[in-house]
């Protein structure tokens, strides 16, 4: 699978080192008559990185910036070179690729070369062929051909085949515009007139002529300071109809979305819908802005503040894949194109040829060149369902042929479009195409049914092979967009960090849903529930619940581990560690009730525990757990109305207490950490708020639930329930696992108990409690800089906006580090996990430690976050925000 509605399955898969390599794969493939599939970054919406043969993946090995000419403004790249990376080594030069598609932290030079990609700035710098100068490719059987202007490196025949076919090239395909990316939209590139442009016409031809091994591409100057200009239009279509009259200013982007994608508007100027115009320099924006009839605009220059808005486009090509109700929209028909003066009329067209057939979907994208994403609620299951995608999508053919456009505008065509680009092109023109194809690949082994003697569009849909059941119907939301493979440093992003330590397909978000997928289908993976495979790919996931908040479409592969570990061990014995680890809260309570702390912590320091990494050591069990030192600080200190504030000279006085604060005595704080619970006690009742504990042990649940032991979790939970009871107001959580798993694994395993939405709905955050509950409260000023981590679950789950607001009203300046500690939980105390744990940490965490300032504060509010600091950073004590406050105080 790609990141399209199909599924072909190879029979293998070669990742070649050079292009030697890719020779004597495809001499033996074409020896042995098996089709050949060249793959990237596996982006491709429209299928055509799929295949029935060998799948050629280019990405593993073939991957270096082989050389840049900052002179000359060019660079030689390798297909599998990821564009961010192309970009980062030359922007130092001023120069950047000019085509940048939404996927540029993933996708490949050699994919963009396939598809013809383009991107927001191709209304500047054209699309991938507008950029390309040479091409070295490797034809099915072997043999090489360098591509430039010029007949010199064409195959026997492709000359004489053009000079036989001038009346059709110069007529069939006239009318073309920039996007016009559909079929070898590139074929007129070879008239005597354009230079015999061999390299041009390559491009778009989606892996059925030849491989690329090697390709030479232009750069182009980066603007300086470039502004931002939003213009909001009363609607979709009035935005639409303007776009092309902002053209003769020379914009850099004219991008183009409507109010149904915007959470929130804030930031933009009045309107239903806007576009985002970038110009080179501030003196063309405001000649834009004169010329512009617009309802309201905006100008920004500040950098910050463009990318603030930016972001509300790009978060709209996530929320495209989900429609308002929950229910998922898909790719096919996801960047048709007209001509820019067109897409007005074509919009509102559009919009009633959906509504017609009962269908949704949200148009935004590149309206300076016309180009329309959308994806749309087809039912790709059911007959009728399948039935109305086929007659909806001939029928969208017919509409954008008649406005002169392209099916496709950027992804090229693959399965989803091939069949109906004689609907866009003549008969004549056609035949050319199926002619051209046969000149590079006579034996027809390049990626068959793609675009030339194509496969049916409603045929080899992913879907068809899954059973119809709920667990089924998570894992196909995975769209393999890719965002999991992004190989990109810093920010706040989490996913994937098991993929970012082993570059392996299958330890990304994608590679695991897919192979869950193959798992429920039954048919490549046919072990079921005790599949080896899938075993083997889960084992490696953190549980850093990162790709549930970063996935564009909230893939969770830590639920779907824990649903599968649930079922792999059904009956079994399982491994030492799931009863070590995921029973960690039992075996915590019944130490401290035996007073056997003491003795436990000389054992662990002494004998290995069995089931656990040897390279780890087990941190102590604190001497007096947190509950047993809440219940000796007496009646007249703690808890409920008869709580006094203490004030202290460095806090300004708070008022009496007006609500209760059940403080939550998770695990962690309970018996390993018990100074954090402390120090929130401390804090709390100097914001003025009355504490109150549990009389008896709560557990959230969450190391049941990490090891799949999911019944003994709702046991585990139901008795939490229990034991709580009815909670008067907010539940603070000081872990943000367990805050995270109260608010998301307990309303799941126990969906029909009212009770389990109540707790969730009360969990706060240390943060959150003091914002919500303290608000008049002056926090002591700490003015350090700050450096440690976010717990991946609250970036994930919980959010951390107030944190970072209350950690700027302490004075506590600076950014934690994104990514995860690689500890999480019981992952990193697993045998054969440590590597990948300490690959994980290295990444963000210790290297943002290394480069602290003297006298940075070190903050993790996680404990896993805290231990992995300890074990394995020098000379840094990490401790909870409420820590820091609390010593403040």
């Amino acid at each position: 699978m790609d990141a399209s509605n199909y599924r072909r399955v190879p029979v293998g898969v070669v990742a070649p080192r050079d292009a030697d390599d890719v020779a004597a794969a495809l001499a033996l493939c074409a020896e042995a008559g098996v089709p050949v599939v060249p793959r990237g970054g596996g982006t491709s919406i429209a299928g055509q990185a799929t295949g029935t043969g060998v799948v050629l993946d280019l990405t593993r090995h073939m991957d270096a910036l082989l050389a840049v000419d900052p002179a000359a403004r060019t660079a030689v790249v390798q297909p599998g070179l990821v564009l961010d990376r192309l970009r980062d080594a030359v922007r130092p030069h001023g120069l950047t690729f000019g085509p940048d598609p939404s996927t540029h932290s993933r996708c490949t030079l050699g994919g963009m070369i396939g598809n013809n990609a383009c991107g927001a700035h191709s209304v500047a710098w054209g699309t991938t062929a507008d950029n390309v100068a040479e091409l070295a490719v490797t034809a099915y059987g072997g043999t090489a051909h360098r591509l430039a202007r010029g007949w010199a490196g064409a195959p026997a025949g492709l000359r004489e085949l053009v000079e036989g076919n001038l009346a059709v090239l110069r007529t069939g395909m006239s009318g073309g515009f920039s996007r016009r990316i559909s079929g070898y939209g590139g074929l007129d590139a070879l008239l005597p007139e354009r230079g015999a442009d061999l390299a041009r016409a390559f491009c778009g031809s989606e892996g059925t002529l030849a491989v690329v091994t090697e390709a030479v591409v232009r750069l182009v100057e980066l603007p300086a300071a470039p502004v931002l200009v939003v213009l909001g239009y009363a609607d979709e279509g009035a935005a639409a109809d303007a776009a092309a009259g902002l053209l003769p200013h020379g914009p850099l982007t004219v991008e183009g979305m409507a109010e149904d994608l915007v959470r929130s508007p804030a930031g933009l100027p009045r309107g239903g819908a806007w576009l985002f115009v970038e110009m080179p320099d501030e003196g063309a924006a405001r000649a834009l802005l004169r010329g512009a009839d617009a309802l309201d605009a905006a100008l920004v220059t500040d950098p910050a503040a463009q990318r603030a808005l930016w972001r509300l486009r790009e978060d709209a090509a996530g929320t495209a894949t989900r429609m308002p109700d929950g229910t998922m929209a898909w790719p096919g028909w996801e960047d048709c194109a007209v001509p820019p003066a067109r897409l007005g009329g074509y919009l509102r067209e559009f919009r009633a040829l959906l509504a017609a057939h009962g269908l949704r979907g949200t148009p935004y994208g590149h309206f300076g060149e016309g180009c329309v994403h959308v994806r749309i609620d087809f039912d790709l299951v059911t007959r009728e369902g399948v039935a109305r995608f086929r007659t909806f999508s001939e029928e969208l053919a017919d509409l954008v042929a008649a406005h002169g456009g392209s099916l496709s505008g950027e992804h090229g065509d693959g399965q989803a479009r091939a069949e109906l680009l004689g609907r866009m092109y003549g008969p004549e023109v056609i035949a050319l195409f199926a002619a051209y194809k046969d000149v590079w690949d006579p034996a027809g082994g390049m990626n068959p049914g793609i675009l030339v003697r194509p496969a049916r569009l409603d045929e080899n849909l992913r879907f068809a092979v899954l059973p119809r059941t709920p667990f089924a119907g998570e894992v196909a939301t995975c769209v393999g967009v890719a965002k999991c493979r992004s190989t990109e440093v810093g920010g706040a992003g989490v996913m994937c960090p098991s993929y970012r330590a082993t570059g392996e397909e299958r330890h990304s978000t994608r590679g695991r849903a897919r192979l869950l997928h193959e798992m429920l289908a039954g048919e490549t993976i046919t072990g079921g529930w005790r599949s080896p495979e899938v075993a083997e790919a889960l084992d490696l996931c953190l549980g850093c619940k990162g790709c549930r908040s970063d996935c564009p479409v909230g893939v969770d592969v830590a639920a779907y581990k824990a649903e599968f570990l649930h079922r792999h061990w059904a009956g079994r014995l399982r491994p030492v560690s799931h009863y070590v680890l995921g029973g960690l809260p039992g075996w915590l309570r019944l130490i401290t009730a035996l007073r056997a702390t003491r003795a436990v912590n000389a054992a662990a320091r002494r004998i290995p525990l069995p089931g656990l990494a040897r390279e780890r050591a087990l941190p102590p069990l604190a001497p007096v757990p947190f509950t047993r030192w809440w219940r000796g600080r007496g009646p007249g200190v703690r808890g409920g109305s008869t709580v006094t504030p203490v004030v202290t000279p460095a806090v300004t006085p708070a008022v009496m207490p007006a609500v209760t604060v059940t403080l939550w005595p998770d695990t962690f704080s309970e018996y390993l950490a018990p100074e954090a619970g402390r120090a929130a006690v401390r804090v709390l009742e100097a914001a003025g708020l009355a504490v109150a504990v549990p009389a008896r042990p709560v557990c959230c649940g969450l190391t049941y639930v990490s090891t799949g032991r999911l019944d003994r979790a709702r046991t585990v939970l139901r008795r939490t329930l229990d034991a709580v009871g009815e909670v008067p107001g907010p539940v603070l959580v000081l872990e943000p696992s367990c805050a995270a798993a109260l608010r998301t694994d307990l309303p799941a395993l126990l969906p029909d108990d009212p009770r389990a939405h109540r707790l969730a709905a009360a969990v706060r955050t240390f943060a959150e409690t003091l914002e919500e509950y303290a608000p008049h409260w002056t926090p002591p000023r700490l003015d350090r800089p700050v450096a440690g981590q976010t717990h991946c679950h609250q970036h994930a789950v919980l959010g951390d906006a107030a944190d970072r607001r209350l950690r700027e009203r302490a004075g506590l300046s600076g950014e934690l580090s994104g990514g995860c500690c690689g500890l999480a939980g019981n992952f990193g105390f697993e045998p054969g996990h440590h590597a990948v744990s300490v690959a994980c940490a290295e990444e963000q965490l210790l290297p943002s430690l290394r480069a602290a300032a003297p006298g940075t504060a070190v903050l993790a509010d996680g404990f896993s976050c805290r231990t992995q600091i300890a074990q394995l950073s020098e000379g840094h004590r990490a401790r909870h925000l409420a820590e820091l406050l609390a010593e403040a105080l």
